[in-house]
């Protein structure tokens, strides 16, 4: 019990470290002398609470273009109108600004100027979710932590793109078009702390290449992924979390050592063409394989080995750590084979 606490806990602090990272350096209370009550203008489009001067609501109010941005201004909410532009001007004075939300918009790569969002030096959260824009923005402030560009149509990623912003740490390009073609060697390349890469609902046919040797959550559900190519995770040596429901991975299309990657704690395979476990590693704790075309569990085969000199008191502690399997959906029929119990003697939960 307490091991499976300490995991959750380790998950939760894996996953927050993405996404709040940020957050805690966004939320310190800004410093007096950035803003004077004299600066305490307020667009009339917009509302500015007095109790959080930091900070301009502009979303919902059917806009076309975006106001001009007091100095004082960290966080500016435009979701949700109808804003097909981002000019400079707007911006002239907003030297301080960390959080901008313009999902929901109507804004194309044609529309953004192309200063607009590399002068704002401070810009740590960028929302273009649900646009109209095809390729990947740029250039784009070496600042940046977090960008979210899901639900837009965007097929392209010009070179160079991410070669200086070494400090993004999201890249969310879920629910787009890309194709295999939009990845080059180096589309990558200048990410060097990217945590989480989120490419799921795309039409990929092939797994992307060459990826951020920090990715530790890799996220590529609904895509048309066919195979992974040996010694793939190589070049991502931290990843944890790796989701492939939904794709069409074969057994002919897996390598032949499988998942069998130490870093993986969670792996996620539903919705495939798989018609056996694939090996595993011993570290691997989530195992998520229903809906597939497996008919029996060769636990001879799947079992991680483990040192055969360790006590028998010693092996719930080194030998394999896997507390979740799910196969149902599958041709398997019950009971559980007893010496998949014996082999993974830490299952908390089957679903079959």
């Amino acid at each position: 019990m307490a091991t499976t606490i300490c995991f959750i806990i380790w998950v939760l602090f894996v996953t927050d470290t993405v996404w709040t990272r940020s957050v805690r350096q966004v939320y310190e209370a800004s410093d007096p002398e950035d803003w004077t009550m004299h600066d305490f203008d307020c667009p009339r489009e917009c509302f500015c609470p007095p109790s959080f001067p930091t900070a301009l609501y502009c979303e919902n109010r059917g806009l076309k273009e975006i106001p001009a941005i007091p100095s004082r201004i960290w966080y500016l909410y435009l979701e949700n109108n109808l804003i097909e532009t981002i000019p400079e001007k707007p911006f002239e004075n907003a030297t301080q600004l960390r959080w901008i939300n313009l999902n929901k918009n109507k804004i194309t790569n044609y529309g953004i100027e192309k200063g607009a969002l590399s002068q704002l030096k401070k810009l740590l959260f960028l929302f273009l979710e649900d646009n109209e824009l095809e390729e990947v923005p740029s250039p784009l402030p070496r600042s940046l932590e977090q960008l979210q560009l899901a639900r837009n149509k965007v097929s392209r990623i010009p070179q160079g793109t991410f070669s200086n912003l070494e400090n993004l740490t999201l890249l969310d390009l879920q629910h787009n078009k890309l194709l295999d073609n939009a990845f080059q060697r180096d589309t990558f390349k200048g990410l060097k702390n990217l945590m989480q890469l989120n490419m799921a609902k795309n039409a990929l046919r092939n797994m992307p290449p060459r990826l951020p040797a920090n990715t530790m959550q890799l996220f590529l559900d609904n895509n048309s992924i066919e195979g992974i190519p040996e010694n793939y995770f190589n070049v991502i040596p931290k990843v944890a979390f790796l989701r492939l429901n939904h794709n069409k991975l074969s057994d002919a299309g897996l390598p032949s050592s499988g998942f069998n990657v130490s870093s993986i704690l969670d792996l996620q395979l539903s919705h495939n063409r798989l018609t056996k476990v694939p090996k595993i590693s011993a570290h691997l704790q989530h195992l998520h394989l229903d809906h597939n075309k497996i008919r029996n569990v060769n636990v001879s085969v799947i079992c991680p080995s483990t040192p055969t000199t360790l006590p028998v008191e010693d092996s719930f502690s080194y030998g394999p750590h896997l507390r979740y399997l799910r196969l149902d959906g599958n041709e398997i029929k019950p009971p559980i084979p007893m010496d998949l119990m014996t082999c993974f003697r830490l299952l908390q939960a089957v679903i079959i």
